[in-house]
């Protein structure tokens, strides 16, 4: 019998950067996914709400991107603003063996091919 699963709106904020040696809350993503209790994503309770998986990218002074969490195949996860164009996706680094737990680090490597470390800052029932 498989654990629980539940929609969760997760938080991650900029880790401490070269240009942002304390971190940054004005750089980060929140998006929803489904997560068992030890809060990992889950693929099979991804494809039952996956319209429901949404992110937000928010950079500063930038305007917000709003997008997808996507299951690629080889079974990578990604976020991805532009569904129907060419457009690169967010890939997060090995995002299927994290727990996205508050006070954990994750990587993501951006359209630019930039790789960035965020803590989890909030995880929150939806």
């Amino acid at each position: 019998m498989s654990a629980p699963v539940s929609l969760k709106r997760v938080r991650l904020n900029l880790a401490r950067t070269k240009d942002h040696p304390n971190g940054s809350n004005r750089h980060g993503y929140e998006f929803i996914a489904p997560l068992t209790q030890t809060g990992e994503i889950d693929p099979q309770d991804w494809k039952i709400h996956r319209e429901k998986c949404r992110v937000r990218r928010f950079w500063g002074d930038e305007e917000d991107d709003i997008g997808h969490l996507v299951h690629r195949p080889g079974g990578s996860w990604a976020f991805r603003y532009d569904i129907d164009g060419d457009e690169d996706d967010e890939a997060g680094y090995r995002f299927a063996a994290h727990a996205f737990t508050p006070g954990e680090y994750v990587s993501i490597r951006d359209d630019d091919g930039e790789l960035n470390t965020f803590q989890v800052v909030t995880v929150q029932d939806l």
